[in-house]
């Protein structure tokens, strides 16, 4: 495994996440591994912002890893000596994960900080830039397989995918953000990489490659997004997964109307076994999860004999 003190504490890409952009053309999106297209506000510069005025379209800079990332400004003597953009995105990541993205602005970062507003815009332009390098700082998190040996495809992307439901479950936060940013920092960039490797070591035909990514984590997307924000719920009402779970059950079956819907519920919760919540999700999407890679395999395969 690489995990995220293996990879680069620079701003800057890579030689090769330079290559990161490419395979965006199919995966763009809420949960594809690739970059999304997003679309950020704020004017452009150069030759950029000349040609989009000509054109009459407003030139926008689409990410704060544009040119090798946004440098620190010098410091001032006003600024807090202990201050810098990592304690920042850190601590921007653990205020997005205990209270949320809606509740989360500059203003509540400072005051965590005890420092001004103005401090923190002096490492980072706005919350837009902040939020991008908060998602990458997470990506960090998520452990990458060694995807040398193409025999190991199959755990490769099982490894994959479960990181990838984890870190959509443990910061709930980074749903609504996939999508919106280009996800080309150092973090993001290293594990599309390695998605792009274990695809390709499955055996699947170049044009296919991107839809079989697409199977993969767009399942994962959805299904850590509600896990994640159903353990979010949970964990703000002061309520077990189970406790709810299980008043939800009494409400439906109090319910003469829902009675057929009630007897089918239990008849699969009981046939898929586990004892609480987290056991039965596990099932659910361990048994999903191979539903797809054996589907996959048989692409692959298919592809094989038409050669």
């Amino acid at each position: 495994m690489v995990s995220a003190a293996d990879r680069t504490e620079n701003p800057g890409r890579s030689g090769r996440s330079g290559r990161a952009g490419a395979p965006a053309e199919g995966a763009e999106g809420a949960g594809g591994p690739g970059p999304a297209r997003g679309r950020r506000s704020g004017g452009g510069e150069g030759a950029q912002g000349a040609r989009g005025a000509e054109s009459g379209v407003r030139s926008v800079r689409t990410s704060v890893w544009q040119a090798g990332g946004r440098p620190e400004r010098g410091r001032r003597s006003a600024q807090p000596a202990s201050l810098d953009r990592r304690k920042i995105v850190d601590t921007a990541v653990r205020l997005l994960d205990a209270e949320g993205a809606a509740k989360f602005s500059m203003r509540r970062l400072a005051a965590e900080l005890d420092v001004t507003a103005m401090s923190v815009y002096w490492y980072v332009d706005n919350k837009d830039d902040l939020l991008e390098y908060a998602l990458d700082a997470v990506y960090g998190g998520i452990r990458l397989p060694d995807v040398s040996d193409p025999s190991g495809w199959r755990e490769q992307l099982r490894t994959l995918a479960t990181e990838y439901r984890s870190l959509l479950v443990r910061h709930p936060w980074t749903t609504g953000l996939v999508g919106h940013f280009l996800n080309i920092g150092p973090n993001s960039v290293s594990f599309v990489l390695a998605a792009h490797q274990a695809i390709r070591n499955a055996g699947l035909p170049p044009e296919g490659q991107i839809g079989g990514m697409a199977a993969i984590y767009q399942f994962v997307y959805g299904f850590g997004t509600i896990e994640g924000h159903f353990v979010a719920h949970c964990t703000t009402a002061g309520i077990s997964q189970d406790e709810y779970v299980a008043r939800a059950m009494g409400t439906v079956n109090a319910l003469p109307e829902l009675s057929e819907y009630a007897e089918a519920a239990t008849e699969m919760m009981d046939a898929r076994g586990g004892t609480t919540v987290a056991e039965m999700r596990d099932r659910d999407f361990d048994f999903a999860l191979e539903m797809i890679l054996a589907g996959v395999e048989a692409m692959a395969a298919r592809a094989g004999r038409a050669e």
